[in-house]
């Protein structure tokens, strides 16, 4: 079999946390999703589909020609495997594209249970080296998620010395685990629930002091400034300036992190590396020309900085955040268009208050932002409000310009409630 490197379009992976941010995912410019069933999956705290909304996920999608892959990636026990059959019997029905396993035993059963749904190997099995991939390679497995920890010149070495027709999958933009591809044990020490088993509490994300051996009791601080010390605090990787290095490293799939995200934010990861995709496949002087519109738009989706990691060598001291655990969030998330009425309302299910009068911004799938103002809002049962502050509300909302399906709305903060009363 071909060993070598490829060069080709890469797949754009978008996460989902619910039906909604699926198809957001969808009509924002994903060629692939992936999701979380309600177990299994390394995200418990995450909303994740339930078997119905799965099968209406999956069929969204299909219809659109974007792929779904399906997370099983928890590090099972003994107690899991039973209910981990009949979970794989319940996907072997709705015909996933892909299932995304980090364990052996999980990945037998898969084999076994759905032969002709491809399985792809979760950055939780640690895949470090070459080896590990023809090992994965010999077993059926179709793609590998590479571990955050490896270069990019690492990964085009792995990408010449396995079959071509295996898949390398590397993440391209999201939040950093502070431990080894995700495999941390702070969560279970501290507050027993097992990171490994989907239920991490982030522990990296918080604050610490240092305690000395024979003073115990006694906490000292080490101060950057006075809101504290974040030891494992990592900086998000953003690879937006550097799609040409990830396509020449043979990487097939570019993975967003983030299947805890909302709406708005998967819209703005997925448009902008959409763009910075297909223009750099159009031409690298087009690609070069628009990186300060894809670095302008990345910034209005939540982040803590941005960071490349590990892929051009091992990450310093400017790598972490030391004087905070908070994200920069400059936009609020207002809701999805989900339809259109013959007069021009769109309904959605509001998600944060706003007000009849303010200025808001229309965010299409095509990268246009318009500014509109919100000129009227009725409820479902078409009486006249002038503010939506009920989370999970249906609106019907009146703008100075159209919207259309699956168009998100969202608001600046700066001028949130420029326009109210």
């Amino acid at each position: 079999m071909q060993m070598g490197a490829k060069r080709h379009k890469p797949e754009l992976l978008i996460p989902a946390s619910s039906l909604e941010v699926l198809k957001t995912a969808v009509r924002f410019g994903a060629d692939a999703v992936y999701i979380g069933g309600e177990a299994f999956g390394l995200r418990a705290k995450a909303k994740n589909f339930s078997v119905e909304e799965m099968k209406k996920g999956i069929d969204f999608a299909h219809k659109y020609g974007v792929r779904v892959h399906v997370t099983a990636n928890i590090l099972a026990h003994n107690d899991d495997l039973e209910g981990a059959r009949a979970y794989f019997h319940e996907l072997k029905e709705m015909e996933p594209d892909a299932l995304i396993i980090a364990d052996p035993g999980m990945f037998t059963l898969a084999k076994e249970i759905c032969p002709d749904i491809d399985v792809h190997v979760s950055t939780q099995a640690n895949n470090t080296n070459y080896m590990t991939y023809l090992f994965w390679h010999r077993l059926g497995a179709k793609r590998v998620v590479s571990a955050r920890e490896l270069s990019l010149k690492e990964i085009k070495e792995i990408r010449e010395k396995i079959p071509e027709d295996m898949e390398i999958e590397s993440f391209i933009h999201g939040a950093m685990c502070i431990s080894y591809s995700g495999r941390c044990l702070l969560s279970s020490y501290f507050t027993g629930r097992d990171a490994n088993q989907g239920a991490c509490t982030h522990p990296c994300r918080w604050k610490y002091a240092v305690v000395e051996e024979k003073r115990p009791g006694e906490y000292l601080p080490v101060y950057e400034n006075e809101r504290g010390t974040y030891l494992f605090n990592s900086k998000d990787l953003c690879m937006i300036e550097h799609i040409p290095e990830m396509i020449d490293a043979g990487i097939d799939s570019f993975k967003i992190e983030g299947r805890m995200k909302t709406a708005l934010y998967v819209a703005t990861v997925a448009r902008t590396y959409r763009k910075a995709i297909d223009d750099y496949m159009e031409s690298e002087e087009k690609y070069r020309a628009n990186i300060g519109w894809y670095k302008a738009e990345i910034a209005k989706c939540t982040y803590r900085k941005f960071t490349t990691g590990f892929y051009f060598g091992k990450p310093d001291e400017n790598t972490q955040i030391y004087d905070s655990n908070t994200y920069v969030n400059e936009y609020i998330y207002l809701g999805l268009v989900e339809e259109v009425s013959k007069d021009g309302l769109a309904r959605i299910e509001q998600k944060n208050k706003f007000c009849v009068g303010d200025y808001i911004e229309i965010m299409k799938p095509d990268g246009r932002n318009i500014p509109v103002q919100v000129c009227a809002l009725m409820t479902q049962d078409g009486e006249t409000v002038e503010s939506a502050p009920h989370s999970k509300q249906l609106l019907w909302v009146d703008l100075s310009e159209r919207a259309d399906r699956y168009d998100l709305l969202r608001v600046c903060k700066e001028a949130e409630g420029t326009g109210g009363e």
